[in-house]
């Protein structure tokens, strides 16, 4: 028999409520979903423009919190850990859908490895051109870790485990990318 928490759920942390979750706790998961899905659903939407894609991966971004609410260490945020979940979610969609297009996109004559990333072309078309012609002068690795901890907001942490990369590796590649940032700024205006 489940013990129900002293008080309601509504007024639990979102850490403790993933904890009553890992322990099948309906009440608990929909308080959660209640709390995150709206921001997570605004996070989602400024990844990937397609609609059908983003409802697709944040129902399945909760099919996940459910079964796996168990791993999720207390020593981190629940929220950051639910982003990493969906941000995950997010690229293997977004690369399934590349791979399904690739026959179409051979028939067309163009190349996969020649088109920017769906992220890439949303991101530089809400950027200022000098912005948007110094990121897409940075390489996809330095790129990648940019998106994660500043476009996204994630922390070292929540980025080296979205990314699969240590840590010392995400905050080089962050560092090398503001550096090549600025750099490509400073040169396309004409101050250097």
């Amino acid at each position: 028999m489940r013990r129900r928490p002293a008080r309601p759920v509504g007024e639990l942390d979102d850490e403790r409520l993933v904890k009553l979750v890992a322990h099948g706790d309906r009440a608990a998961f929909e308080e959660l979903y209640a709390r995150t899905s709206p921001w997570l659903l605004l996070r989602l939407r400024r990844r990937c423009s397609d609609e059908d894609l983003v409802a697709e991966v944040l129902q399945d971004s909760y099919v996940s919190l459910w079964r796996s609410a168990g791993s999720f260490s207390a020593d981190g945020s629940a929220a950051g850990w639910l982003w990493t979940i969906a941000a995950r979610k997010l690229i293997d969609a977004m690369r399934a859908r590349a791979r399904a297009q690739r026959p179409e996109l051979a028939a067309a004559g163009s190349t996969p490895s020649a088109m920017p990333s769906a992220e890439d072309e949303a991101l530089t078309r809400e950027l200022d051109p000098g912005l948007a012609a110094a990121w897409a002068g940075l390489s996809p690795q330095l790129r990648e870790v940019l998106q994660a901890v500043v476009v996204d907001g994630l922390t070292t942490r929540e980025a080296s485990t979205l990314l699969g990369l240590p840590e010392g590796t995400v905050k080089t590649r962050a560092r090398r990318a503001r550096i090549a940032l600025r750099d490509g700024l400073t040169t396309e205006g004409g101050t250097a």
